[in-house]
């Protein structure tokens, strides 16, 4: 998740790569400046961080935040009054 000001235009072009930046990383958006993405260990969260940092903009700030595959089964949201409870994305094998 981030907040990155967007008062200049050079701020507003920074910000619009960087959320480029995380869909090309395979992000999706969750909310405005909230995105999301599956992985599959921990080792993947360090790799995927390193070029996250590599990529944020100068100013503003983002933060990275990681849960277990039970955790995040565990996240209860509301579309409007509807309750909804989340599953974990299928995982993929390639050999």
């Amino acid at each position: 998740m981030f907040d990155l000001p967007v008062v200049t235009a050079k701020e507003r072009k920074a910000a619009t790569r960087f959320r480029n930046d995380l869909l090309d990383e395979g992000f999706e958006m969750a909310q405005y400046s909230v995105y999301m993405r599956w992985c599959s260990g921990k080792e993947k969260v360090e790799a995927v961080c390193r070029r996250i940092e590599k990529k944020v903009p100068a100013t503003g700030q983002v933060t990275l935040l990681s849960f277990t595959d039970r955790q995040y089964e565990n996240i209860v949201s509301f579309d409007g009054r509807r309750r909804e409870r989340r599953k974990n994305p299928d995982q993929f094998v390639l050999f």
